[in-house]
């Protein structure tokens, strides 16, 4: 029943929306081929959920791997900068560069160096959600409580002891907060890098498009949406399972 209560409010908007959408397409005060009636949208996934899907799958794992890599290397090379305030000063800039890149038109690039295909789709997967792990990560390690730096160093704690045993477990929320953000960019550049040298749900919109389905379009888009919100929903959950007895984020 608790649970319940939690879904209804953020389902009433929803319902809404929907009923709204179905009764001004119906009506014609909207067209269909501009934006489709839901239950058009929900025809499109019955009649083609194999293809959907199918296509559902290899989006999920390119954008899952995209994610995972992102957060490995993401995070060591927080660590890095982290080190000292030179590498900072010398390496930074050029993790910013990776946000500030459009990744719609590097994805070309991506496809002559990688070539059609899977690997291409995580490539722009990465890309796009690296950044806010290495930034966030490295604002955790360099927000750790100073009396704390002063007492582990007091106590003859040596670089990787406090790394591991402070200034990490101390950045765990803002990584976190890192992980959440780079989980919905993953699914993003997942779709763009489908666009261009990929399969899954980026190709089924492509596809689409050209056939003038906007009901698939809106399916495949749905589908995306729904990938990103279940990312979201498992950092949520590792969030909760980590923080939960000694943060006040997830003490609530």
């Amino acid at each position: 029943m608790n649970r319940f209560k939690r879904i209804f409010p953020a389902l009433l908007p929803l319902l809404a929306v929907i009923a709204i959408a179905e009764t001004a397409v119906r009506a014609g005060w909207i067209r269909s081929y501009l934006v489709p009636a839901p239950s058009s949208v929900a025809n499109a996934i019955i009649e083609s959920r194999q293809e959907l899907f199918t296509a559902l799958f290899t989006t999920s794992a390119s954008a899952l791997i995209g994610f995972l890599l992102s957060t490995i290397i993401g995070i060591a090379v927080a660590v890095f900068l982290s080190s000292s305030k030179a590498i900072q000063r010398a390496f930074y800039p050029y993790a910013v560069f990776f946000q500030t890149v459009p990744i719609i038109a590097i994805a070309p690039l991506l496809v002559i160096w990688f070539g059609y295909g899977m690997r291409t789709v995580i490539a722009s997967a990465f890309v796009v959600s690296i950044f806010p792990v290495i930034a966030n990560t490295l604002n955790g390690i360099l927000s750790t409580d100073p009396a704390l730096r002063d007492l582990f160093k007091l106590y003859g704690a040596n670089t990787w002891v406090t790394l591991f045993k402070l200034r990490f477990p101390s950045a765990l929320p803002q990584i976190l907060t890192g992980l959440r953000v780079a989980s919905g960019l993953a699914v993003i550049g997942a779709i763009v890098g489908e666009f261009i040298g990929g399969q899954g749900l980026g190709s089924v919109v492509d596809v689409a498009r050209t056939q003038q389905r906007v009901d698939k379009v809106f399916a495949a888009v749905l589908l995306a949406s729904v990938l990103g919100l279940a990312l979201f929903g498992l950092i949520n959950l590792i969030s909760h399972f980590t923080l939960r007895r000694w943060h006040a984020s997830e003490q609530s």
